[in-house]
């Protein structure tokens, strides 16, 4: 067997990466939740004990979760005066909730996702699904932070208006279903940009439905958002103005059928704004760093939660517009158009 060391080293180096990365999430993670991010943000350099005063913590573990992270290159250390600092660059990603490139919640996603690795291992020799409430909570917080920042950045600026005619609608008072709504992120973006409408959020989850409640009543907004426990395929309501669907098409069991319930669910002149995850439509499309993110959580979550439910169609994060156009014509839509798209997301315009 010839072996060429040159790509044998590339490799090693690259599965060093990855054990590093991996390693990194998690430190990550203790990082945001202890606050040492936000304590470093714009605060200049820093030693270890000046930053363990700032945030109450034990400075030898602080000492060592600097010098890993200086490692990771998330952090800059200057040997001359043994200080950190954080890059304001970096603060956009790590310290920020509020930035449109906040990162945070994928660590505590995948970090949380990778508890269920003995699940989803004995799923493999099985074949059978692994639903999404059998995931350690963390995951739906996660997941929600993930998302939350593209949503709050384009959501109401960009794909709303992309839809033709729903915009109007919205401000002078419409009908909505947020269908899969998790804990409300999205819904509540929407009514808070259109005080007009009326919204409800569906989603099968509980746990999540009672967070959404919760932040509703919080902002004081109840009176007009409110939400529900239902599944896709069995959500109330009639002749509502426009059904979305944030990122949770792949996760279904039957999107031809939940597909065709929303379609009854509409207005004749209703639009079901569908966004998923961004992908093309074959494999070597999706070889790239959002596709490798993509593909493996959709390993760890999005198909087993699908193989876990009737049909089991197992759709998979990386479907992409064919398989999507290919679903909503199965269920009678007759219109389906892209209407937006970021580098994270793919929004079609669905009319019956």
């Amino acid at each position: 067997m010839a072996i060429d060391k040159d790509k044998l080293k590339r490799f090693v180096d690259r599965a060093l990466d990855d054990i590093g990365a991996l390693l990194t999430s998690g430190l990550v993670v203790i990082g945001d939740k202890l606050g040492l991010y936000k304590a470093m943000a714009h605060a200049g350099p820093l030693t270890s004990l000046e930053l363990a005063e700032r945030t109450g913590t034990a400075e030898r573990y602080v000492r060592e979760w600097l010098a890993a992270q200086a490692a990771a290159g998330y952090l800059s250390y200057d040997p001359e005066t043994g200080r950190y600092v954080l890059p304001d660059e970096h603060a956009l990603v790590l310290a920020d909730d509020g930035s449109p490139v906040c990162m945070l919640g994928g660590y505590v996603a995948m970090t949380a996702a990778l508890r269920a690795e003995p699940t989803i291992t004995e799923a493999f020799r099985t074949g059978e699904g692994v639903p999404w409430h059998r995931h350690d909570p963390a995951l739906f917080e996660g997941v929600e932070r993930f998302f939350l920042p593209g949503y709050a950045t384009h959501l109401v600026r960009a794909w709303i208006p992309a839809l033709d005619g729903v915009e109007a609608k919205l401000r002078a008072g419409a009908r909505v279903a947020d269908v899969g709504c998790g804990r409300g992120a999205s819904t509540l973006i929407m009514a808070n940009a259109y005080p007009s409408s009326t919204f409800v959020g569906f989603d099968y989850h509980p746990a999540s439905i009672e967070a959404a409640r919760r932040r509703a009543a919080e902002r004081g907004i109840a009176d007009r958002c409110r939400f529900e426990v239902a599944s896709a395929k069995e959500f109330p309501g009639q002749n509502y103005d426009l059904v979305a669907c944030f990122d949770c098409l792949h996760d279904m069991g039957d999107p031809v059928g939940a597909a065709a319930h929303v379609r009854g669910a509409l207005d004749p002149d209703g639009v079901w704004m569908l966004v998923e995850p961004f992908a093309g439509d074959h494999v070597e499309d999706n070889l790239t760093p959002v596709g490798r993110v993509y593909y493996s959580a959709s390993t760890l979550v999005c198909t087993p939660a699908s193989l876990s439910q009737e049909v089991g169609a197992g759709l998979g994060a990386q479907a992409g517009e064919a398989r999507l156009r290919a679903i909503v014509g199965a269920a009678g839509f007759t219109r389906c158009r892209r209407a937006a798209e970021t580098p994270f997301h793919l929004v079609l315009e669905v009319r019956p």
